[in-house]
């Protein structure tokens, strides 16, 4: 079987329409129908199985275009099954709820955008909401949602565990592996029933485009999620997709880059805790002692880690000390971002910094962070 970086790179190459080594960008908005009138449909065949919206001969772009199915082909084995790609994170989450269409989801702390959705849904439809230590309260076709690592602070859930209870009721169980994207972990190998990914993270990697995925290991459910996605609106653009591709090319040395880099930061820091007064706490997946961990994360640490200063000022403050850590939201890119948390996270502690690490050199990020806290 070819491996992550091969397949990045070359998983979409039957689908090439042109000479072009980088496939074009494709700026259309609708197709040309076949010039043989015996090629082309009436739409009551696209209910057949056999008709894929994402895959088949484009029409419109709402539907399908090249890159998008050029996304998904390459998506789908680097993810382990049936990929299908949408505009953001909150939409792939927001089309997994409408597919499942539970009455009661469980879920951690995790993302706030996933929250605010399922808040939405109780406040016009009754949706109820329990924790994830609220089993109990779940029945036949309700869900289970497991972010692992967890945002904002890298902790990583027993996927096997809710596997397992999951089971035992008639659950679903839907895991959000964005913090650990393969190699680092893959949930299906614990029998998931699907995995999202916010691919604006690091499938995109550049910090440029907003994309969102989910993957399924059953071709049928896969052709659901494609045939609904045009009626949600929430297919992803034609430029995204092209950058998105881009992003593909490099994303093995991107991602294997940054564990690397923040499990040695987390250590040193870690290490050297004595020496930053300020400095309270430190989260990420490698000071995690569950057993399971080692499990899950089989190709790394989270990329992401938290910190915890001993007031909000100084936590407000150290962003502005650092040279190579930008202060802005989100995480994935190539370039390494400190944020001050509870600026779009009103859950979010206020002495609470989120990391995310880049690609660049692993001593100057150390170094940074080392003098910062020693300001602090």
């Amino acid at each position: 079987m070819p491996g992550i970086s091969t397949n990045s790179i070359h998983a979409d190459q039957e689908l090439n329409r042109v000479i072009d080594v980088v496939p074009p960008i494709n700026v259309t908005t609708t197709f040309r129908y076949p010039d043989d009138p015996e090629d082309i449909k009436p739409a009551v065949e696209y209910r057949d199985a056999e008709y894929d919206p994402s895959t088949s001969r484009p029409i419109y772009s709402r539907i399908g275009h090249p890159n998008s199915t050029r996304v998904e082909k390459v998506l789908g084995k680097i993810t382990g099954g049936e990929c299908v790609i949408y505009n953001s994170g909150l939409s792939a989450f927001f089309a997994a709820i409408m597919h499942f269409n539970p009455k009661t989801v469980a879920i951690g702390d995790g993302y706030h955008g996933c929250h605010n959705i399922l808040h939405l849904l109780e406040k016009n439809y009754g949706l109820k909401i329990v924790g994830l230590d609220q089993l109990d309260q779940l029945s036949k076709g309700d869900l289970i949602h497991i972010e692992t690592p967890e945002n904002p602070f890298s902790i990583v859930h027993d996927i096997q565990y809710y596997v397992t209870k999951a089971k035992e009721i008639g659950a679903f169980t839907l895991v959000d592996a964005t913090f650990a994207p393969p190699p680092l972990s893959d949930p299906f190998d614990f029998d998931v029933d699907m995995v999202m990914h916010s691919a604006t993270k690091y499938f995109g990697g550049h910090s440029d485009l907003l994309a969102g995925t989910l993957t399924t290991k059953d071709p049928n459910l896969k052709l659901q999620l494609a045939s609904v996605r045009p009626f949600l609106g929430t297919n992803i653009a034609n430029l995204e997709a092209y950058l998105m591709l881009r992003s593909l090319r490099t994303y093995e040395l991107r991602i294997n880059q940054q564990s690397t880099s923040a499990t040695k930061i987390v250590k040193y820091l870690n290490e050297h805790k004595d020496s930053y007064p300020s400095l309270t706490k430190i989260h990420h997946s490698s000071l995690q002692k569950d057993a399971f961990v080692a499990k899950q994360m089989k190709g790394g640490d989270a990329p992401v880690f938290s910190i915890e200063l001993s007031t909000p000022l100084k936590a407000k403050s150290l962003p502005s000390k650092l040279k190579y850590f930008q202060h802005a939201t989100s995480l994935g890119g190539v370039e390494s971002l400190i944020e001050w948390r509870a600026v779009t996270d009103a859950s979010a502690s206020q002495n609470l910094l989120r990391v995310s690490v880049g690609i660049e050199n692993t001593e100057d990020l150390i170094a940074d962070l080392d003098a910062a806290l020693k300001q602090s």
